[in-house]
């Protein structure tokens, strides 16, 4: 005698429960990646077109960075901060908070600010890229980061690179900003050592405009 745990279960039309909720978690996430990329696409005016897979291993990646052509071969999954300071040694992109959150990582594709450390470096083919390194031509320093030296407009100094980065995008779209528009503009950044009024006399001078006075009246 068999028990009814035994027996073979009936087949049920339609969809199970678990089927169900399978299906419902794959287009959501199908939904949400088409989303990430049809966002990238849409930051750097961009097209959204239908790319081929890349990988597994590694792959040939080609860009303009700092007006120089630059060949890579790197995993789909790295990274342009990955690849700017690991393959190609410009370190001066730093990864601090790693999610996009701090600004330190920031560097301009095709005009617009972006974070090297949530974009990966694959999506950037094409794309003119313009690190700190690029700013100063040679040995003469970009107006911004002659400002934040006079200014000292740094403690620990980490999170810098990116403040002047930032801060040139910022001219570059609006050469003569007002204190809360430069505000708005370097708040994607953060400085841990809270130098900020420094910082905003810094991109002030570098528009030429009067910096911030302090309490006492005096500079």
């Amino acid at each position: 005698m068999t028990s009814r745990q035994d027996e073979p279960a009936p087949d049920r039309p339609g969809f199970s429960r678990r089927s169900f909720i399978k299906s419902i978690g794959a287009s959501a996430t199908a939904s949400t990646l088409t989303g990430i990329a049809t966002s990238q696409a849409g930051l750097l005016g961009r097209e959204s077109e239908a790319t081929p897979l890349l990988g597994p291993g590694t792959v040939p990646l080609e860009f303009n960075i700092n007006g120089k052509a630059e060949k890579v071969r790197v995993e789909p999954s790295t990274t342009l901060a990955q690849v700017l300071r690991y393959s190609l040694g410009m370190t001066g992109t730093k990864v601090i908070c790693d999610r996009g959150a701090c600004g330190g990582c920031s560097v301009i594709a095709d005009g617009k600010l972006i974070n090297s450390c949530m974009t990966l470096a694959a999506d950037m083919q094409g794309a003119k890229i313009t690190t700190i390194e690029g700013l100063a031509q040679g040995s003469k320093l970009d107006p911004v980061q002659e400002s934040f030296l006079r200014h000292d407009a740094l403690q620990c100094g980490y999170c810098t690179p990116g403040f002047i980065v930032a801060t040139r995008v910022l001219l570059n779209d609006i050469p003569k900003p007002t204190l809360a528009q430069i505000k708005k503009a370097l708040s994607g950044n953060i400085c841990r050592c809270g130098t900020y009024t420094n910082i905003f006399n810094a991109a002030l001078e570098a528009s030429g405009q009067p910096v911030i006075m302090d309490q006492k009246g005096a500079v």
